[in-house]
């Protein structure tokens, strides 16, 4: 991980080939809900021994999904029981809004405009995490929010090995309610969720049933909502991730400008992930691992540990309480 900060700008001016061969591996699409141990052996996911410390397993992860499916909750849990860190360029972008920092103004003038926050900005946030990640003598990460076109792809792919990409999906109807559902603690920055979301099986269909992630009674007076999340944008926010997916855009790294005029001044597009070129490119590679969530968290961890060939002691103690 050494000097990212100025390889990762190199990259991004630098022309690179559409693939690079020491990388490639015959394309699989994986569904762990079908093949789980087949999953994990075709990714190399070696099983920890019994009773072994998950942590200090050195991974470089990639969370895609879209806005909402909750690649924010997963890679945080994830990051704890491996013990490396989560970073999220959604986050990094706020940070840098809320600070006086040299790019606080350009990103300002970007989200007014309803624009893509460009390529070279956010692999220069992303630069300076992973330096200071570096300093701090970290080991291995999860990123959630990058890469989102096949650009940033190549770019990380020319400085670093990433191991593995997670792509989390969940049925659109039970997301638009888990988005409405989303809070804040306006004091510790906890994240939780109010929305109780069971819906019923049909037409053949499964039913799914997620229950709220309810706050701690120190935390229940301090809640609020995101700005962004109104049903309003939370709808626009899904129709542009699908148009932009059925339209295979994010394959360049030029900024897009977008009719967001119904998205309010706080709603950042680095939250889309331009996901279908970027998991197809990672899908060409061998390392796409496709998750469908089947309801909420006690339902879901489980079944994405299983398939990432993982073992949540602590998960499992509480269970057993």
């Amino acid at each position: 991980m050494a000097a990212l900060r100025r390889l990762l700008p190199k990259a991004f001016l630098a022309p690179r080939s559409s693939t690079i061969s020491r990388f490639v591996s015959p394309p699989s699409t994986l569904n762990p809900q079908t093949d789980l141990q087949s999953a994990a052996a075709a990714l190399n996911l070696h099983p920890l021994r019994r009773g072994g410390d998950p942590k200090g397993r050195n991974v470089q992860w990639v969370f895609l999904g879209c806005p909402g499916v909750g690649k924010g909750t997963y890679a945080s849990r994830l990051s704890t029981l491996l013990g490396v860190p989560h970073i999220a360029t959604g986050d990094l972008v706020r940070d840098e809004l809320a600070s006086a920092g040299p790019l606080s103004s350009k990103l300002s003038e970007i989200v007014r405009q309803g624009k893509l926050v460009p390529d070279e900005v956010i692999i220069d946030l992303l630069s300076k995490r992973l330096e200071t990640g570096e300093a701090k003598r970290e080991t291995g990460f999860i990123l959630d929010g990058f890469p989102r076109t096949v650009r940033q792809a190549e770019i990380l792919e020319g400085v670093t090995d990433i191991d593995l990409v997670v792509n989390l999906k969940l049925r659109e109807d039970a997301l638009l309610v888990k988005c409405l559902g989303r809070r804040i603690c306006s004091e510790c920055g906890g994240n939780y969720n109010v929305a109780c979301i069971d819906i019923k099986g049909e037409d053949g269909n499964p039913g799914m049933y997620m229950a709220p992630l309810l706050p701690p009674p120190h935390c229940e007076t301090k809640l609020i909502t995101r700005s962004d999340d109104t049903e309003e944008v939370v709808k626009e926010r899904l129709r542009i991730y699908n148009e932009m997916k059925a339209a295979d855009f994010g394959s360049t790294c030029e900024t897009q400008p977008l009719n967001l005029a119904q998205a309010g001044s706080c709603y950042l597009l680095s939250d889309i992930n331009l996901t279908k070129p970027v998991e197809d490119f990672y899908r060409s590679r061998g390392k796409l691992l496709e998750f469908d969530l089947p309801g909420g968290i006690p339902e879901s961890w489980p079944k994405l540990l299983q398939a990432l060939n993982l073992e949540d002691g602590d998960d499992k103690r509480s269970a057993a309480a």
